[in-house]
């Protein structure tokens, strides 16, 4: 009498049968599948071992179930993408989600290089510069209306030009009395610090730091002989040939203040109503 040869599962005699062995054990086609085959995820039926299987981010399929959800095409052999889980050849997927290039108006297809601004898509070699019409790529550039320009394109054209070196301004800078700088070029006349956004003044059209236009041109005042410079406390007052900050402009004698009051003069000094009084009495 033969030795048995049986399916390791159901037992049966697989003398004259087809059979696949696991670990040493072997089993019968039908136990094999019920117990070894994976599932469709697409029609939930089990994929038969002698079925094409194709297997995609940890889910299984029928090679005729692999297809893409809009247009019904076979990706079994098609480059494709999945949105949420469905499935889509390139051509579904480029008109349903890809952005067009502004420039050709083509598809900028996914995996390709493209250019992103405002809202609009390029491809890489579409984003040219309106002047010299090279590609822009990674570099810096400016856009002006519905045009984009290289930097040394924009600066060739429109930049105004910096009134100290000549030398275009992109972006930036100090304007005054119709005249542009770079911020940099903006300096004190005297001793050359950079005066944007600092206080200044002017001699002229010549542009200077406080402290230097104090000790050049300022009046003093005739009480604690300070610049007079017009910042800070900058309101004077005016009397012949002399001057006086506001908070200075005091009687010589009480100290009382005198603005917007009557004074005597007396030679050097400025006297309130009653200490002229005082004095005419004496």
């Amino acid at each position: 009498m033969s030795d048995r040869f049986d399916c390791g599962e159901c037992k049966e005699s697989l003398y004259g049968r087809k059979y696949i062995q696991v670990e040493d054990v072997p089993h019968c086609i039908p136990c094999y599948d019920r117990l070894y085959a994976n599932t469709c995820q697409e029609c939930k039926e089990l994929i038969a071992h002698n079925a094409r299987e194709l297997f995609y981010e940890d889910r299984h399929y029928h090679e005729h179930c692999f297809r893409c959800f809009r247009c019904d095409r076979s990706l079994a052999d098609e480059p494709f993408t999945s949105q949420e889980e469905a499935l889509l050849c390139n051509d579904c997927y480029c008109n349903e989600f890809s952005s067009k290039c502004v420039a050709c108006d083509k598809t900028v297809m996914p995996g390709s290089k493209k250019l992103e601004y405002e809202g609009s898509a390029w491809h890489e070699n579409c984003f040219v510069c309106h002047g010299c019409e090279k590609p822009i790529g990674a570099q810096s550039f400016i856009p002006d209306k519905d045009h984009y320009y290289c930097v040394p394109c924009y600066e060739g054209r429109f930049a105004p030009r910096c009134s100290h070196c000549k030398k275009a301004l992109a972006t930036g800078g100090v304007s005054y009395k119709d005249e542009t700088w770079h911020k940099e070029c903006f300096v004190c006349t005297g001793c050359k610090i950079p005066l944007a956004g600092q206080p200044f003044t002017s001699q002229g059209d010549t542009p200077y730091c406080v402290k230097c236009f104090s000790s050049i041109y300022a009046q003093k005042c005739a009480s604690c002989n300070s610049p007079i410079t017009g910042f800070g406390e900058g309101k004077y007052i005016s009397f012949q040939d002399r001057q006086w900050h506001q908070p200075c402009f005091k009687c010589s004698r009480c100290s009382v203040s005198l603005v917007g009051a009557g004074f005597f003069p007396d030679r050097d000094q400025i006297l309130c109503g009653d200490c002229n009084n005082d004095q005419e009495d004496q």
